[in-house]
């Protein structure tokens, strides 16, 4: 199906996608870290599907700009589904919260994956932000991806950072408040920087590691990191 999806919407655009995604997977989820770009792709979805669940996984070391932007973005483009999920007690380790100090793989996992697998159990599949231009590992990106049995929708796959930029502008969507003070790329706190002139958007995140995904996203069953 995901080949036939493929070379079905070869020409055409997000909100096509979108719209037969929605048709062609049953009960599918939108991830979303409401970050630099995410609004683009929450305000794309709401125009098909304003119910569609929206999963949001707080981390609980995140920004404060991020926690009142995902308020505002919701709120601005009505959601109606949307469900922010926390590590459990069963998930949680790290008492002292210092783990992404000496374990940041652990961290993610602990934090991030371990939630969104519970949040997706009931779930065929999910749409989410990731574009090509974002790293090497997303070069060859398409619209719809079988990911450990489950369908990934990639809407964004082949827009360009201009395109983004442009349909911010266009739609006068709001701005996560930290990109303006040099953050392109924004996930938890402790492990984001600011990003200088001149840098790929991404190089604050995990920087100066071994690692460049969090570790939601899997190619060919394998977790995705920097030089794979």
């Amino acid at each position: 199906m995901v080949s036939a999806l493929n070379a079905r919407l070869t020409h055409h655009g997000a909100t096509d996608v979108l719209r037969t995604a929605f048709d062609a997977v049953p009960d599918l989820a939108l991830v979303s870290s409401f970050g630099a770009e995410s609004v683009v792709l929450l305000h794309l979805a709401a125009m098909v599907n304003r119910d569609v669940p929206v999963i949001f996984i707080d981390t609980e070391m995140l920004f404060a700009e991020t926690l009142v932007y995902q308020q505002e973005v919701a709120e601005r483009l009505r959601l109606r589904n949307v469900r922010i999920i926390r590590a459990d007690d069963s998930e949680a380790r790290d008492p002292s919260r210092s783990m992404h100090k000496h374990n940041v793989d652990a961290c993610c996992a602990m934090r991030k994956v371990a939630p969104l697998r519970r949040a997706l159990a009931d779930h065929s599949g999910w749409i989410t932000g990731r574009k090509r231009y974002q790293s090497g590992t997303r070069a060859n990106l398409e619209f719809f991806e079988v990911e450990t049995g489950k369908i990934k929708v990639n809407p964004l796959a082949r827009w360009a950072q201009q395109d983004i930029r442009d349909y911010m502008d266009e739609n006068r969507l709001p701005r996560h408040p930290l990109v303006a003070q040099g953050y392109p790329s924004i996930g938890c706190a402790p492990c984001t920087s600011k990003v200088e002139a001149g840098e790929d958007p991404r190089s604050g995140r995990w920087r100066d590691q071994d690692k460049d995904e969090c570790g939601i996203h899997f190619v060919n069953g394998k977790l995705v990191r920097a030089g794979t």
